[in-house]
């Protein structure tokens, strides 16, 4: 049976409000606090919705793969998310399905205290694939699954996962979460979004989270926060969406980047910060040249790339920067045939052959770009909403499976190498 149901239990006692039946201690929600208005009720609900649509612009009649340059484009396979299904997609570079994994939301949390056409019930915001083929896949918001390679769940926890993860070499799982709840400190009113990074084991259980709040609280950064709360939304405090492990390459130019911190990004604050996780402490956070950006992380030259929404709008921009100067070593901003723009999520990632691989979420594109940004793969959503096909699916990432990465758990075990060239 796919997704069968299999509930963590969590030995906590029921709410006297909460219903008699279903498995509602699961998920700790604020809406049996007694002590919370109704007004504050709404607020916290609408807090917990926040999400995205699953089709954001208007089609374009280009679909799959349109473009690939085989003696340029680095060779592999291509996972992906989007707001069309709860589902992962391996395709190889011309766009041909490989595998797939699906699980229905409903099927794993039968009881979940969300509406049912709630839209991050029925899609992944992110996946990963491990090497035997199991993958964790968040529900943005709602919680996180793992399956195995025929989308039969191992294991799921109702955490209020959201945007991004970390696995590691043990097995523990770094996740962002977050919680809508009343932090008097910071509004005695009005309730607001938290955002933690929690620590899952290898079973799924949670063992430990820390307070990005109270990590910014403990830093210094009187400038970023506190005092900075976007008046357009003043109760996500962060929007947290990127989570990296440093690996301590930069150790020797920024003191601040040490092995085994975290480089996160805060939408809301327009900054990019390291996390030291044993002092629950912000160490560094830098403002910049960009404006709600996304996925920060270090590369092998020792200089930052990320993906910049708004900071050179009516475009996007990838920007590659000096972590000490803030200067910008190179960029990408598309061109006059082929711009690119999305206000919501984005991606970008180095390739080992020095090319860029960018996913432009709301328009449902994904491409490869050389580092004199030449454009060597170019793939469009296939998948289509709206009554007559006329919105893309938000294309949320797209991930470049090395071809070494183990596949023979594949039907067709293949490498791409030989399939592709």
């Amino acid at each position: 049976m796919l997704c069968s149901i299999f509930l963590l239990h969590c030995g906590e006692s029921l709410n006297a409000d909460a219903p008699k039946s279903g498995r509602w201690r699961e998920y700790r929600t604020h809406r049996f606090d007694p002590h919370l208005t109704d007004a504050q009720r709404e607020s916290l609900e609408q807090l917990e919705a926040i999400g995205y649509l699953r089709g954001e612009r208007p089609a374009r009649t280009q679909s799959g793969v349109t473009l690939y340059d085989r003696e340029r484009a680095h060779v592999g396979w291509n996972l992906y998310t989007s707001g069309h299904a709860a589902e992962a997609i391996l395709m190889d570079m011309q766009g041909n399905l490989r595998h797939r994994w699906r699980c229905d939301f409903w099927d794993v949390w039968p009881d979940y205290p969300v509406k049912k056409g709630q839209g991050e019930t029925q899609y992944f915001r992110r996946a990963y694939l491990y090497e035997n083929g199991d993958l964790l896949a968040i529900y943005e918001g709602l919680g996180l699954v793992k399956l195995d390679k025929d989308s039969n769940l191992i294991w799921s926890n109702p955490i209020k996962a959201h945007h991004d993860l970390e696995v590691m070499p043990n097995g523990d799982i770094y996740v962002l979460t977050r919680e809508a709840h009343m932090v008097p400190r910071v509004d005695p009113q009005n309730p607001v979004l938290e955002d933690f990074i929690s620590i899952i084991d290898a079973t799924g259980t949670e063992r430990r989270r820390i307070s990005l709040l109270s990590a910014f609280e403990g830093g210094n950064f009187p400038l970023i926060w506190p005092g900075s709360r976007d008046p357009s939304n003043p109760y996500d405090l962060f929007h947290t969406n990127s989570l990296r492990l440093l690996s301590g390459q930069l150790e020797g130019r920024a003191r601040e980047f040490q092995r085994g911190r975290f480089l996160t990004s805060m939408l809301m604050l327009d900054a990019i910060a390291v996390v030291d996780l044993d002092r629950q402490q912000v160490v560094w956070a830098r403002q910049g040249v960009y404006r709600s950006q996304h996925d920060p992380r270090v590369l092998a030259n020792g200089n930052l790339l990320l993906f910049d929404n708004l900071g050179a709008e009516p475009v996007s921009r990838v920007l590659e920067l000096d972590p000490v100067t803030g200067q910008i070593r190179w960029e990408y901003r598309g061109t006059a045939d082929r711009p690119f723009f999305t206000k919501c999520c984005g991606s970008a990632r180095r390739l080992p052959n020095g090319n860029t691989l960018i996913t432009e979420t709301d328009n449902g594109r994904a491409f490869e770009v050389t580092d004199d940004k030449q454009l060597v793969w170019e793939f469009h959503s296939p998948h289509l909403a709206g009554d007559q096909g006329q919105f893309v699916a938000t294309l949320f990432d797209v991930v470049r499976v090395e071809p070494g990465f183990p596949i023979d758990w594949l039907p067709d075990a293949a490498q791409p190498a030989a399939a592709d060239r």
